[in-house]
This record gives C-alpha cells, structure tokens and sequence, in this order.
C-alpha cells in the first residue's frame, strides 16, 4: 500500500498516525499547533474527522439520542451536542492540510457521509479512513472507492462476515486498502485488545493490518508490530488537562514520541529467522570455551584433566573434542595458556 510516495508494509517502518479527533477545542491555533506537534513527535500522519453534527445525527432531546452508558467517558450527552462540540470545522481543513504538507505529513481524514468526501477530494485528500461505526456503511464505502484513494478502515465491532463482504467490495474495485484491528470503546483495556487478531486479519484478508489504538500507554501498539501491524492510530492532544473529548485517552506530544521511536525500534528488533552469529556478535565469539593447556606440558606428556580444561577464550579445539584428547601425548614443549589444537598431539 502506497500514500504519497510513503509505502506502507511489513518491511518498512510502521506508519504512525495522531488523530487529531476533537482534541484542538474549537480553536483553530490549537488544531495548528496539534499538526506541529505530532510532525516534531516523529509520526508519519495526521488524521481528521470530517462532519458536523447536522451529517451525524438530527438535533433531537429525546432517549434515543442520550448516550446512556456508565464505563462511556459521553455518558449524559446528547449526540447532537456532543459532535458540535468535537467536530472540526470544514473551513480549518485546507489550513490543516497546508501545515501539515509544509512540515512533510501526510494529512487524511475520516468522512461521515457522502458530502464530506466530495469535499474532501476537493482538498485532494490522499487516504480515506473508515471508522469503524461506519464499517458497516456499504454506500459511505462506495462512495470512498469512487474516488480510487487508498482507504483504511478501522474493524471495531464488525463481524467476520461483515468484515468479509467489505473486503470483497474493496478487491473486486481494486482499491489499496488495510484493515486496523480496533476495539470500539473509549478508552479501551488492554485485556480487550486481543493482539493476535492482526496476523488473523492479514492471513484471512490477505492486506496490510495495523491497529487502531484507543488504550493507555504504548504497549498494546508495540505488541501489534511484534505481530505484523504496519500501521498505528493512536488520538493525539496537545496536554491531557486541556479536557478535549478525546483527552482521556490521547497522547501527549512526549508520549507519541515515546511511541514513535519504539515503535521503529520493535520493528527493527523482528529481522527475520536466523541461527548462529550475526554481524555485531561475531566477535564476541571468542568468548566461548575451548581447550587450553592450563599447566606446562613436557613433550610426551599425557594429556590429563590435570594439565588441559575447558576455559575460555575460544581459540583451541572445541570442547566436545575433550574425551579425544584425554590420554593422548604431547608432540612438544607446550607452554601453560596455549590452545590445544591437532597439530599438539602426537600421531
């Protein structure tokens, strides 16, 4: 998979996306500073989510619009008024995606409907990400392999069949895309990540896979490039007590860039099956054990345990080959911390 020239696979660092989300609080500075601060992090995108709240939901008071749900960090809210507060105006859009093009991002976002991807591509937006409530949007997902952009989509609650019949719709279109392993909760536990569905997704889809992460800390998101992830989402704010909507369980600028160099630093560490030495340890091999004459040996002398050991360095005769010289003779004067080789032992 390829975005601006960037290529996204397991033989090339993780791609590491901040969302931005609605962490910037309704000012445009701090949504700037947001894209400043994820570029000095050392990520490789930024996301943003592109709706309002009149393309989410209907501006409505009754039960069914009230996130009733104890463990939600919403909890009381009503929909409408919680997407006004969290969207990020479309009019930001192009100064995003300027700022982030000047400081070598890639700049993308999630649509919610079928007018914000119009207007995306306005913008010439490189990659669609699909969220994963709108996993299950097959005319949202149509309408995003229209464009023949890359897309990312994020699994979350869906289904192995629903997962199957997306994938289907996005091959026979041939459009680029990857799957993130995703756990639709906020925050999510770590208990709840359940890492090895990544190598799953790639063996069954056949696709990069990555990880949309909505947990604390870093470890789940290095667990998934242990296993095969590509790509990293993790939501990004300029300091948690800022209390953005997303602020819980968001990043902050030391924090991402914590995850931006192990992240790098896991994917280094899996290299590929090999036995034996590698380059950097080779000299460390004289460190082994081998025979050594541990005492002065007279010509003629009877190799014993009293005058020949197993010791380090590693430049005599390798120890399997010890009960072989016990009890042969000496060929010539061998003096004490000399390695034994054939060339001592009398024929």
């Amino acid at each position: 998979m390829k975005v601006n020239n960037i290529s996204i696979s397991q033989v090339t660092p993780p791609f590491i996306i901040a969302e931005m989300s609605g962490n910037h609080n309704q000012s445009l500075d701090n949504a700037l500073k947001i894209v400043e601060k994820a570029a000095l992090a050392g990520v490789q995108a930024i996301k943003l989510q592109t709706y309002t709240a009149d393309t989410m939901t209907i501006n409505c008071s009754s039960q069914d619009f009230l996130i009733k749900d104890e463990n939600s960090l919403w909890n009381g809210e009503n929909l409408y008024d919680l997407y006004n507060k969290a969207h990020t105006p479309w009019e930001w859009h192009k100064q995003i995606f300027d700022k982030a093009s000047a400081l070598g991002l890639v700049c993308f976002s999630s649509p919610f409907d079928e007018s914000a991807v119009d207007f995306l591509e306005e913008l010439n937006n490189p990659l669609y990400k699909i969220a994963s409530f709108e996993f299950t949007d097959i005319p949202l997902i149509k309408k995003v392999i229209s464009t023949k952009k890359p897309v990312i989509l994020s699994t979350g609650m869906a289904t192995f069949s629903e997962i199957s019949e997306v994938v289907e719709l996005l091959k026979t279109s041939s459009t680029e895309f990857a799957l993130l392993k995703c756990t639709s909760a906020y925050p999510a536990t770590v208990e709840d990540a359940n890492i090895l569905t990544i190598p799953d997704l790639r063996l069954n889809f056949g696709c990069e896979v990555g990880l949309s992460d909505h947990t604390i800390g870093i470890g789940a998101s290095l667990a998934a490039i242990s296993h095969g992830a590509s790509i990293i989402e993790k939501h990004f704010t300029l300091s948690r007590s800022d209390g953005g909507v997303d602020s819980k369980f968001s990043m902050e600028p030391h924090e991402m860039e914590n995850l931006a160099i192990e992240a790098k630093n896991v994917w280094k560490s899996l290299g590929k099956p090999t036995y034996g030495t590698t380059k950097n340890d080779s000299k460390s091999k004289i460190f082994r054990r081998s025979i050594y004459a541990i005492k002065d040996i007279l010509i003629g002398e009877v190799f014993s345990k009293n005058n020949v050991g197993v010791i380090r360095p590693s430049y005599g005769l390798e120890p399997k080959f010890l009960n072989k010289v016990i009890g042969q003779k000496a060929s010539r004067d061998i003096a004490k911390g000399t390695p034994i080789n054939w060339d001592l032992i009398e024929k």
